[in-house]
């Protein structure tokens, strides 16, 4: 499994992604939260360890911006900082669990499988429209009973077009959330991505409402 370890103590980072290999895991490392943000949305993990006190930007600030864009990757938060207010406001934002530095190396582990089998055991909403099926707990899109390959973009998409039907999402909206609002990519990806996405899904699931944004269903 691929995990993402977003810790700006260095030797600390390295031990860990020391112990991840020996435990079988293959962790990906980033210091701060831009760099976080950037792998999310590239790359698809197993889960998160998450450093609060990153330099800069909040290791919340990640957080919130993960479950914005509807990634519920599970998330372990690790934090020097043992006020309660501070561990609430980590759960409340959306981790899973949270460890308190210095820790044990196999109370990390223990904790990270737990949130991992918590997570594949959450009961998830089955998104269906016409013969197109999107099962969130195990992130699968099928059409016609046939799985459907989407990049980690496309599924963003996708699920915030379908959570809510009817409703016109704007271009600007559907970039917040698969990109975040401090991204500067192209103006044209999201139209990009709901072509590849009536390629593969057919044309009638996603309707443009010209002026304002893209619906599944009728516009209310």
């Amino acid at each position: 499994m691929n995990l993402l370890l977003v810790e700006d103590d260095h030797f600390l980072a390295e031990t860990i992604c020391d112990g991840g290999r020996q435990s079988g895991w293959h962790v990906d490392h980033v210091g701060d939260a831009n760099a976080a943000k950037i792998a999310l949305v590239d790359h698809a993990y197993a889960a998160v360890l998450l450093d609060i006190g990153l330099p800069r930007e909040s290791g919340l600030v990640v957080l919130r911006n993960m479950r914005a864009r509807y990634d519920a990757t599970p998330v372990l938060i690790l934090t020097a900082r043992g006020q309660l207010s501070e561990r609430i406001a980590g759960l409340d934002a959306g981790a899973d669990d949270y460890l308190i530095k210095p820790f044990q190396f196999d109370e990390l582990w223990a904790r990270l499988r737990s949130v991992i089998r918590r997570s594949q055991g959450r009961v998830v909403p089955v998104f269906i429209y016409g013969d197109v099926q999107i099962d969130r707990s195990r992130r699968v899109v099928t059409k016609a009973g046939v799985e459907v390959i989407l990049s980690a973009q496309e599924y963003r998409t996708l699920l915030a077009l379908v959570e809510r039907p009817g409703h016109v999402m704007t271009r600007d909206h559907l970039h917040d959330v698969v990109y975040g609002t401090t991204s500067s990519v192209e103006s044209n990806t999201i139209a990009v991505f709901v072509h590849q996405l009536r390629r593969k899904l057919g044309e009638e699931l996603i309707r443009t409402v010209h002026g304002l944004g893209y619906v599944v269903g009728r516009p209310t």
